[in-house]
């Protein structure tokens, strides 16, 4: 494969995984707000976020075992036809059960990032994995940045042209049925298949059975263990920041907001630049024992923060940790694992990020609520040292293959 095709593709899959997480941002704000609508409980509305995760950690490994025998493109393709009805029955829903049904679904489609993943791995050379990677966490960040502000100025507009009960939220969400759509048509022209020979066996393991072989594996099971821990200590910040930032700076959603987008930006510099400078001269292994060390600094600095200086400080730390610490453990799964067994491998990964996700908001609101505001950051920056722990325990068997003197 030439350079150039290979840029070319990168560009490809990076565009449509941005497309797709701009599209999956937009309803994030107004999910809370359609809820409440509908009449339901905070419990209820936590779970209306947490079924997307759920579906998500359910399905991976079924999307991306597909993928390797059926090729990343058709699944690819199959799921952004799948999101956009998903956000068009979103757009029409009038009861909380339906909002629970429409999410369900776009969850289960949006289980088929793996194969995102999967596609980098197919079209980059080992030196250049984890940089690859980087590209899926760039576009995350990108969607992180972009999605909420649009969702918002949606829904703004959709009340300014009419007041009609949800009309503001479906307007919104059919906007994003129609980006699914739009990122569709843009993938059947640009997108081309990146497996080159596809393995006839991958259906006949069960989901379980695939996440559990990868479990078992010496050399991968500390790094799934890892990206668990690293995806419940954001996901439980995530779920309580909000609320510490009100209570200790008076700070409101929108403040709120910007201090999300300012980590979204910091996540694109790091992924987008950094992380691809860094690879180079140190490889995946050193990149991740860094990115884990100021992870767990930074979260452990909110705890103490007593001024926006501070805070702002312990922000940056956090997010370039979490920036550095991602790709290195995506392109380290899959240097591990069989490249005959990408998708299969991708997707058992991000069903640990997904369970983190699960898993870490309850955990963070139960005790911000009953030990201390201070408590979820405390505990994340635990559950960051321990995965660092576990890295420095088989740093030895963790894999380098991003430094020049080991490319090809």
């Amino acid at each position: 494969m030439s350079k150039t095709s290979n840029k070319s593709q990168l560009a490809t899959i990076f565009f449509t995984v941005f497309l797709y997480l701009v599209g999956f941002g937009v309803v994030i704000p107004i999910i809370p707000i359609l809820s409440r609508n509908f009449g339901a409980t905070a419990l209820e509305t936590g779970l209306l976020l947490s079924i997307y995760s759920l579906m998500q950690f359910l399905f991976s490994p079924f999307w991306g075992r597909l993928s390797d025998r059926m090729g990343r493109r058709p699944i690819i393709l199959f799921c952004l036809v799948g999101e956009g009805l998903s956000y068009l029955l979103f757009a029409w829903a009038r009861s909380l059960e339906w909002l629970f049904v429409a999410r369900l679904l776009a969850g289960f489609f949006g289980a088929s990032l793996s194969t995102a993943s999967a596609y980098i791995s197919d079209i980059t050379p080992k030196h250049e994995r984890s940089k690859g990677m980087a590209l899926i966490g760039a576009a995350f960040g990108l969607g992180f940045v972009f999605g909420p502000a649009l969702g918002g100025g949606l829904a703004v507009w959709g009340h300014h042209i009419s007041a009609a009960p949800h009309f503001d939220t479906s307007f919104s969400a059919l906007w994003v049925a129609g980006l699914c759509f739009a990122n569709f048509l843009f993938g059947l022209k640009y997108l081309t298949e990146s497996l080159t020979s596809k393995n006839a066996s991958a259906e006949k393991k069960k989901r379980l059975s695939v996440i559990w072989h990868y479990l078992r594996l010496k050399t991968v099971s500390p790094l799934l263990v890892v990206f668990l821990l690293s995806s419940l200590a954001m996901s439980a910040m995530e779920a309580t920041l909000i609320l510490f930032m009100g209570e200790k700076f008076n700070w409101d959603v929108k403040q709120v907001s910007f201090g999300f987008a300012y980590i979204g930006v910091i996540i694109i510099f790091t992924q987008g630049y950094l992380v691809r400078k860094l690879l180079p001269k140190w490889g995946e292994k050193r990149v991740l024992r860094l990115g884990l060390i100021l992870f767990a600094i930074g979260l452990a600095g909110i705890g103490v923060a007593e001024n926006l200086t501070i805070m702002a400080i312990t922000m940056t730390l956090l997010s370039l940790g979490n920036g550095l610490s991602n790709p290195s453990i995506l392109g380290s799964v899959s240097l591990l694992t069989d490249p005959n067994e990408q998708g299969a491998a991708m997707g058992v990964t991000q069903s640990m990020a997904s369970l983190g996700r699960i898993i870490g908001p309850a955990i963070g609101g139960a005790i911000y609520g009953s030990i201390a505001i201070t408590a979820p950051f405390w505990v994340s920056a635990l559950l960051a040292s321990v995965a660092l722990i576990i890295i420095l325990k088989n740093y030895k068997s963790m894999p380098e293959h991003g430094r020049v003197s080991h490319g090809t």
